[in-house]
C-alpha cells in the first residue's frame, strides 16, 4: 500500500460519506430498514474480532492475529458499504431523547464521527507496515490504531442502540 493510495482513500471516503447527507436520496426499491441493525452488528463483531486479535498477538499467535486483523478490516469495509447504501437512500433519523441523555448521545456521536475519519489512515498505515514486514513500526502505529478502532466500533453500537427507538 503506497502513501498516495492511503491518503486518497483517507480523504475520499469521509468526503463521500459527508456528501450523502447533502445529495438527493436514491429511490432504491428495497426495504433497507434492517441495515442499521445489520451494520451495528458488524460493528459489534468488529469489536470482538479486535479483542481476539489483541489476545492472539499477546500470545504470539502471529498467523491468527493476521487473520483476525484482516477480518476486522473486511468487516469495517462491509460496514462502510452498507452504511453508504442506507444513507444514500434514507434520511438521517433525529435523536428524540431529552435532558442529559441528549448531551451524552451527541458527545458519543460526535466523538465517533471524528474518530471514524481519523481511523481510516491509521488502519491503512498500520496494515501497510505489517504487509511490508516493518513490524517494529507496525507495533508503534498499532498502539494508537487499535484503541481508536475499538472505540469507533463500540461507539457505533452505542449510537445505534441510543437512536434505534426513533427509527
Amino acid at each position: 500500500m503506497n502513501r498516495t493510495f492511503i491518503w486518497a482513500v483517507s480523504i475520499l471516503v469521509p468526503l463521500a460519506v459527508a456528501l450523502l447527507y447533502f445529495a438527493p436520496k436514491l429511490d432504491i426499491q428495497a426495504d433497507l430498514r434492517m441495515l442499521p441493525r445489520i451494520y451495528a452488528g458488524i460493528n459489534f463483531t468488529t469489536a470482538i474480532v479486535l479483542v481476539m486479535a489483541l489476545r492472539a498477538i499477546k500470545q504470539k499467535k502471529i498467523l491468527r492475529h493476521r487473520q483476525l486483523m484482516f477480518s476486522a478490516l473486511v468487516l469495517s469495509a462491509l460496514f462502510l458499504v452498507l452504511y453508504v447504501i442506507y444513507h444514500a437512500s434514507a434520511d438521517s433519523v433525529p435523536f428524540g431523547g431529552d435532558g442529559i441523555i441528549r448531551y451524552v448521545y451527541f458527545f458519543i456521536l460526535i466523538s465517533h464521527i471524528l474518530l471514524s475519519v481519523i481511523i481510516i489512515p491509521l488502519v491503512l498505515i498500520t496494515f501497510s507496515k505489517a504487509l511490508s514486514g516493518n513490524y517494529e513500526v507496525h507495533r508503534k502505529w498499532a498502539k494508537w490504531t487499535w484503541p481508536i478502532w475499538m472505540y469507533v466500533a463500540v461507539t457505533g453500537v452505542i449510537v445505534y442502540l441510543m437512536i434505534s427507538p426513533y427509527y
